[in-house]
C-alpha cells in the first residue's frame, strides 16, 4: 500500500512540473497550416522535397515531430540535445532579452531557431539535415510564440501554477497549451482556416535595438506573460479568463503562421540552388 501511494505521488508530481507541449498538437499544426497557405511556390517546392521521404507534404504533419520524439528511444541522444530549445528564461525577472544571461552557448528557443534555420538555408548541407531542420524550424516558431515559452517567472514556464479549468486541477501551461484553444471545439484544418479567413494578420513593429528578430518574437511572448491578469490571482481559469486571453492565443497563432510563411520563404528561395554536398548523409 506504502509502495502504491508513493508510486501514485511520484506520478501525479510527474503530472503537475513535467514540461508541456507548447500548443500541442492543435496549435502547432494550426500554425504549420496558416504558413503553407502561404508560402512562395520556390519554398512549397522545397518543401515538398525535403519532406518527401516523410511521405507528406503538410507542415502541419511534421509540426509536433520535435517533441514526439521524447517518446521514441532511437532518437533518445536528439531530443536530450534539442530538449533547452524548446523554451526561454528570461532570468532576472524581465523580458529584456540578454543572449550570455538568457541563451548561454545557444541553449535556448532564440538560439536553437538561429541554428536550423542556418542549416535549412544551407544547400550544402544533406537532405536529410535540411529536413530534420525543417521539422525543427517549424516547431519552435510554434514555441516561441505560445507565450509561456519565454516567461520570466520561477514556474517552469506556468507548469508549476496550479489552476482549476472546466472543474478540474491543471496548470497553467496545460491551459495555454491546449485548453484555450480546445474552447472552440475545431479540429486543426477547420481552426487554422477559421483564423486564415480573418485576413493577413499585421505584425508587431521591431523592437529597438534588437537586431535579432527571434528575440523579438521571446520578448513579445514574455510581455504577454507580464500582463494583469494573465495569471488569475484565483487560479481559477473561467468564463470571463477564457474570453479575455483566448483572442491573445488566437493572435500569437497567426503571427507565428505568417512569420513562419516569411522565414521559409526567404530561406528557402535560394536554397536549392546549389547540389547539396552529402545529399544521403547523416545530420551534420
Amino acid at each position: 500500500m506504502l509502495a502504491t501511494r508513493r508510486l501514485a505521488t511520484a506520478l501525479l508530481a510527474c503530472l503537475v512540473i513535467a514540461p508541456v507541449q507548447a500548443w500541442g498538437p492543435l496549435g502547432h499544426s494550426v500554425v504549420a497550416e496558416l504558413a503553407q497557405r502561404h508560402l512562395s511556390p520556390a519554398a512549397e517546392a522545397e518543401v515538398e522535397r525535403l519532406l518527401a521521404p516523410d511521405h507528406t507534404r503538410s507542415l502541419a504533419d511534421i509540426a509536433s515531430w520535435a517533441d514526439q520524439i521524447q517518446d521514441d528511444p532511437a532518437q533518445a541522444a536528439l531530443w536530450k540535445q534539442t530538449r533547452p530549445l524548446h523554451y526561454l528564461d528570461f532570468r532576472h525577472g524581465d523580458c529584456n532579452y540578454t543572449p550570455p544571461r538568457d541563451c548561454q552557448d545557444g541553449l535556448c528557443v532564440v538560439g536553437g531557431l538561429q541554428h536550423y534555420v542556418a542549416v535549412l538555408g544551407d544547400p550544402t548541407q544533406s537532405d536529410a539535415a535540411r529536413g530534420e531542420a525543417l521539422k525543427f524550424v517549424v516547431h519552435f516558431v510554434g514555441d516561441i510564440h505560445q507565450p509561456l515559452h519565454a516567461g520570466a517567472r520561477d514556474d517552469k514556464g506556468g507548469n508549476t501554477y496550479q489552476v482549476q479549468f472546466d472543474g478540474k486541477g491543471s496548470n497553467l501551461h496545460r491551459v495555454w497549451d491546449s485548453g484555450l484553444l480546445s474552447t472552440r471545439g475545431l479540429d486543426w484544418k477547420a481552426y487554422a482556416q477559421a483564423l486564415d479567413s480573418r485576413g493577413l494578420v499585421p505584425l508587431p513593429s521591431p523592437i529597438a535595438p534588437l537586431d535579432n528578430p527571434y528575440a523579438q518574437w521571446a520578448e513579445e511572448s514574455c510581455a504577454i506573460t507580464a500582463e494583469t491578469g494573465f495569471y488569475p490571482d484565483d487560479h481559477k481559469i473561467n468564463q470571463a479568463y477564457v474570453d479575455a486571453e483566448l483572442p491573445v492565443a488566437e493572435l500569437r497563432l497567426r503571427e507565428a503562421g505568417r512569420r513562419l510563411a516569411e522565414v521559409l520563404n526567404l530561406t528557402l528561395q535560394g536554397a536549392a540552388a546549389a547540389p547539396a554536398a552529402n545529399p544521403q548523409g547523416t545530420r551534420q
